[in-house]
């Protein structure tokens, strides 16, 4: 047993997984050996889910059994969305809401008491889990705003439906299209921190429900989520002054201000994902007429490479495209969960099948050999 410390983890392999493979120097993302750049441009997220969840994509008609059966769960239970009102009512943050929601949750899974090692009733309570996630997400969002909540369709695909319940609009083919892709280039990646959250608590053999609330909340942390919205009130702020964007960049980097959107614990060179997504971020700029926040995000991008030698991950170009696709910016990281939820669940399943109890160690620096005080001496 090694006595190397190796703080936050870093490099220290756990486990050996089929689902994802980063590779930092290129820049390369795989899912179960095909390229998100594949993956993004030709799978939905329903056949993304599918690969990660039963190690192949679909053909024809596999997919539209799956899907059916996703369309199946959409729907939640009423005492569920009283208290994701309740909790809209008290302003609480939108992630906070989720977590407590996606516990709820297990009080009406039928399979709630399988055993986790259990890999089919696993699924069933994560197929439950992934299609319910959108329509809390959406109930919230609205109820906080004053608004009813919008029952889920049968019609719509995954990403559509979840517009549709969020605008009570049937979003056209463009955006349902983007939002698509947004979800499955977040479907997974690795043993970031909310996934190990998820996969350390699956190792106890606690239930599946538990494992999505632990991963909710780590991802809830600023240090793993949040940077997308941190980047949108960014670019927002770059906008409401009167400095170009890399003029605001230095002064907020001589403020000491560190520029969300830039670096990654496993990347050294440019996120793939952001690639994609910038792509559509100035697509639908420039449909909208509105291309300036491309444009900003372009300027900061070369200004950073330029001067700091750091490149833009995911959250960069997801902040923009969800802007102008009318998201509130506080519901990014929630949408981020609600697209993990799939990656979540595939390695829940996935690790307790080869199980071993995830228990590390610390190095004790505290002080030894201390006389115990009697109460009157202390």
């Amino acid at each position: 047993m090694t006595d190397e410390l190796r703080k936050g983890l870093e490099g220290v392999l756990v486990a050996e997984s089929d689902l994802s493979q980063i590779d930092g120097d290129e820049g390369r993302l795989i899912y179960r050996g095909y390229a998100i750049e594949d993956l993004a441009r030709h799978a939905s997220y329903e056949e993304v889910i599918h690969l990660l969840w039963h190690g192949e994509l679909p053909d024809a008609d596999r997919l539209d059994a799956f899907t059916d059966s996703m369309v199946a769960e959409r729907s939640v239970d009423e005492d569920v969305l009283e208290t994701v009102g309740q909790l809209a009512a008290a302003d609480e943050n939108p992630m906070a809401a989720l977590r407590t929601a996606v516990s709820m949750l297990s009080a009406y899974d039928p399979d709630a008491g399988e055993p986790a090692t259990d890999r089919e009733a696993t699924l069933r309570k994560g197929r439950r889990i992934t299609a319910k996630i959108p329509t809390i997400l959406a109930a919230f969002t609205r109820m906080r705003d004053g608004d009813d909540p919008v029952e889920p369709r049968e019609d719509l695909s995954h990403a559509a439906n979840f517009l549709y319940m969020l605008n009570g609009e049937e979003p056209d083919d463009v955006l349902a299209e983007t939002f698509d892709m947004a979800l499955v280039l977040h479907a997974d990646h690795g043993f970031n921190a909310s996934t190990f959250s998820a996969i350390t608590t699956a190792s106890t053999l606690s239930d599946l429900h538990s494992s999505v609330t632990s991963a909710i909340g780590t991802l809830k942390g600023p240090l793993h989520g949040g940077a997308n919205q941190d980047v949108m009130e960014m670019l927002k702020e770059v906008d409401e002054s009167d400095r170009d964007p890399v003029g605001w960049v230095e002064k907020a980097l001589d403020e000491g201000r560190r520029i969300s959107g830039f670096g990654h614990r496993v990347y050294n060179v440019k996120d793939p994902r952001a690639k994609i997504l910038g792509e559509r971020s100035q697509e639908l700029g420039e449909a909208a007429g509105t291309p300036k926040w491309y444009e900003y995000s372009t300027k900061i991008e070369q200004f950073m490479a330029e001067e700091k030698g750091l490149a833009p991950n995911v959250d960069f170009y997801s902040a923009s495209t969800y802007y102008q696709m009318g998201i509130p910016v506080d519901i990014y990281t929630p949408i981020f969960a609600m697209s993990r939820a799939a990656g979540w669940i595939a390695h829940a399943a996935e690790y307790v099948e080869d199980n071993r109890l995830i228990r590390p160690r610390a190095r004790y620096t505290g002080p030894e050999d201390l006389e115990f005080p009697d109460l009157d001496e202390r």
